[in-house]
């Protein structure tokens, strides 16, 4: 049966699967990244992973994969098929496509992991048939995924959709990136979790605890949720009087609170537009799976374009 590899790597876990052609889930399989080991044993893990997968496919399946397709944090370089630095792995210039293709012997591709999830939730999950969309992953930070025609926009040097670093309180508080103010100093999940802890006097709690507060109409819970959906609010109504999407797709694990962030950020977007047209505004719809269904599919984006009679390197 013919498949891929796609294999989604993250800051502590990789998730894995062999994908059939018409997007079926063949094999699932997880591990450990083993960062507390170093960079050169996370990349050695992930290409361990990768043949075992290999292995699998071949035995199980009756053939090798044909393709591949690999999700990482960090910056990276799509073109160049290079995992060019992940603060929370450790890793700089790490060639990864030409390592994995060595060990796999097809076509690799190499992907952002949040423009990854964006295109699989642009594609086949939340904003299915949408030309045009927006994915904004609001976890530890905030990033973003471009979508054009159901494939996203990596930018000229591989920074599109970087929305967490557009300064929406100047002056504000200081980002690692150098500047002051940056969206996700404000409303990621990270954000609200400080901002909770430091008002409810629980160094304990989270972002998790304050949206469970403001449901239950906590007032001290409420304003500091306000002030984060207004800062993201801010950002959004930046993002689309630049990108005019059809879809605004939320996920990561802030979107995790349902309506009572969805219904507070639907309104301060609403009374934020001037002559933008409003987005529908939707909850991500694949959770912790887009990613790696977002590399089955640059996986199989990469065999329509190479037709699989050569291996990038």
């Amino acid at each position: 049966m013919r498949h891929v590899i796609a294999l989604d790597v993250g800051g502590t876990g990789m998730k894995a699967a062999l994908v059939g052609a018409d997007g079926a889930l063949l094999y699932e399989a997880r591990r450990p990244t083993g960062r507390e080991r170093g960079p050169d044993a996370v990349v050695a893990n992930i290409l361990d992973f990768a043949a075992e997968l290999r292995a699998h496919g071949a035995e199980t399946l009756g053939e090798p994969p044909a393709a591949a397709g690999v999700a990482v944090p960090g910056i990276v370089d799509e073109a160049a098929g290079v995992a060019a630095y992940a603060a929370n792995l450790g890793w700089r210039d790490v060639p990864l496509r030409r390592l994995l293709t060595s060990v796999l012997g097809v076509p690799v591709a190499l992907g952002h992991d949040v423009r990854t999830g964006g295109l699989a939730e642009g594609r086949i999950g939340a904003g299915k048939g949408a030309d045009r969309f927006l994915f904004v992953a609001l976890g530890t930070g905030i990033a973003g995924a471009i979508g054009v025609d159901g494939r996203v926009e990596a930018g000229a040097h591989g920074f599109a959709g970087e929305i967490g670093h557009v300064v929406v309180r100047p002056g504000g508080p200081e980002c690692p990136c150098g500047q002051r103010g940056c969206l996700e100093r404000l409303a990621s999940a990270s954000a609200v979790s400080e901002a909770w802890a430091a008002a409810s006097g629980d160094p304990d709690a989270d972002a998790a605890d304050c949206a469970k507060a403001v449901a239950s109409g906590d007032p001290n819970a409420v304003r500091v949720w306000q002030q984060a959906v207004d800062a993201l609010a801010d950002g959004l109504v930046t993002a689309l009087t630049l990108l005019d999407p059809r879809t605004l797709i939320i996920g990561g694990g802030l979107a995790e609170a349902g309506e009572t962030l969805f219904t507070p950020l639907r309104d301060a977007v609403r009374q934020r537009v001037t002559f933008q047209k409003l987005p529908t505004i939707v909850p991500a719809a694949l959770g912790d799976a887009a990613g790696c269904l977002g590399a089955g599919l640059l996986a199989w984006d990469l065999l329509d374009t190479t037709d699989g009679t050569e291996v990038t390197t």
